[in-house]
């Protein structure tokens, strides 16, 4: 299957700056790698989730062949997938999500998102920080922020990417104005491999505990010298430390520890792997993990490409099928745990797909209608929000911004909409934008 997307992107990974460069370990700059400090955080008391799941379509994916099908509109709009009943009367998925669809009453969709931005990265940018990209000034994802405000709990990275998070196109930080200390650290491999290993967690040949030990505490002194601290170090440096010295970190990352039934329900394609690694961080402290699932820039085969996974596949294992077995197996794990109330799961991409198919079989970039799909970590399920029109085309009701939904999040997380982080210069800016407004019915 191709991944590349049609803005030329491709999944390449981290810059390598030295020993520990994909933890950003040069030490030239890791002085000016500090935690953004926040006002009086002001987080609901009500809060929910206590870790969030991300589990992010990048590319776009057609809400069409996914949680938002017309089963009753022209070939042309419903495409070539048959649609199937859920736990829900009168709701329909795509045939494609059967284990989804028995999953429904733990689930809510919000079928009438909508944003004007049909390009990867403005698109991507809005949907995860709830604010339309400037030239001026690029806002921090929803887990940046999450990271900077949490206090931690877990010698690993507050906001881990598996396996990258190279999203919209690759010129998104997902840390913003925020230091790098809260940006997503990508993992660098692929966790349904059998080689798998987090990319430069062991030590580099020459570079002993002892050195890294002496590296960190002379960071750790100039930390307390420097001016610039107005708060906790809390430096990438001190971040990679933590990992590399810690058996208990190293542990989090190793699948092989799961029973390979238990690594079979997830489906062994890459997101199904990823969501298992996903469960087995936030149970160990992370609150925030994204599971970055590329290639739903489906501009050209889509059938294939939606379903069959190559042609001639005995069994599907395309984009849907694969998703449907990883979304359905997470929800059950978290619940057999009793961490699905605390734990907030969000499917999505930067937008949805053109209601009618085009020439080459596919479908185009859709931002006006789309759909997200939410469970656990307070979110009421049982649930469908809002409509799109008959061929999916513009919603019909109660349309809902990815301001809305940035800010929902930040509520079931039990941050304050309202918040008010400095950029590195002190201007202070909410983390919502004034406009937006809770999606009452998700809250519990």
């Amino acid at each position: 299957m191709n991944n590349r997307r049609c803005d030329g992107a491709d999944r390449r990974e981290l810059i390598r700056i030295g020993g520990l460069s994909a933890l950003g370990l040069g030490l030239a700059n890791f002085i000016g790698l500090r935690r953004a400090q926040a006002d009086d955080m002001g987080a609901a008391k009500t809060r929910k989730a206590k870790s969030c799941i991300l589990i992010w379509l990048d590319g776009g994916p057609s809400h069409l062949e996914t949680f938002d099908p017309k089963p009753d509109a022209a070939r042309e709009i419903r495409g070539p997938l048959s649609t199937i009943a859920t736990a829900l009367p009168g709701i329909r998925l795509s045939e494609c999500l059967a284990e989804t669809a028995k999953r429904l009453n733990d689930i809510a969709i919000i079928r009438s998102m909508t944003s004007p931005l049909g390009e990867h990265n403005f698109g991507t940018h809005y949907m995860q920080t709830g604010f339309k990209p400037t030239p001026s000034l690029e806002y921090p994802s929803f887990h940046a922020v999450g990271a900077s405000v949490y206090d931690r709990i877990s010698n690993l990275p507050p906001n881990i990417a598996i396996p990258s998070f190279r999203v919209g196109g690759g010129r998104f930080s997902g840390n913003g104005f925020l230091d790098r200390a809260n940006a997503p650290f990508s993992v660098g491999g692929d966790p349904s491999k059998r080689e798998f290993q987090v990319q430069d967690l062991d030590l580099y040949r020459g570079v002993t505990l002892q050195r890294l030990a002496l590296r960190n505490e002379f960071v750790r002194k100039l930390d307390q010298f420097s001016q610039l601290d107005s708060g906790p170090a809390d430096s990438t440096f001190e971040q990679a430390f933590r990992i590399v010295t810690s058996s208990e970190a190293k542990q989090a990352f190793d699948l092989s520890q799961e029973t390979p039934q238990l690594r079979a329900k997830y489906g062994n394609r890459t997101v199904g792997q990823s969501c298992l690694l996903a469960r087995r961080l936030v149970e160990r402290g992370v609150p925030f993990v994204t599971v970055n699932y590329n290639g739903w820039d489906t501009h050209a085969d889509l059938y294939t490409r939606i379903k069959e996974g190559f042609s001639g596949a005995s069994k599907p294992v395309g984009l849907v099928p694969s998703l449907d077995l990883a979304f359905s197996a997470l929800i059950d794990d978290l619940k057999d745990r009793n961490m699905l109330s605390e734990t907030l799961v969000v499917v999505m991409g930067e937008f949805g797909r053109t209601p009618k198919l085009n020439a080459a079989g596919g479908r185009d970039h859709w931002p006006r209608v789309f759909s997200v799909a939410m469970a656990g970590g307070g979110v009421v399920g049982g649930q469908v929000i809002g409509s799109s029109d008959t061929a999916g085309e513009s919603p019909k009701d109660r349309p809902i911004t990815p301001g809305d939904l940035v800010a929902s999040i930040y509520q079931l997380l039990g941050i304050d909409p309202a918040l008010e982080l400095k950029t590195a210069d002190g201007r202070p800016i909410r983390i919502s934008s004034r406009e937006s407004r809770i999606i009452s019915e998700l809250i519990g």
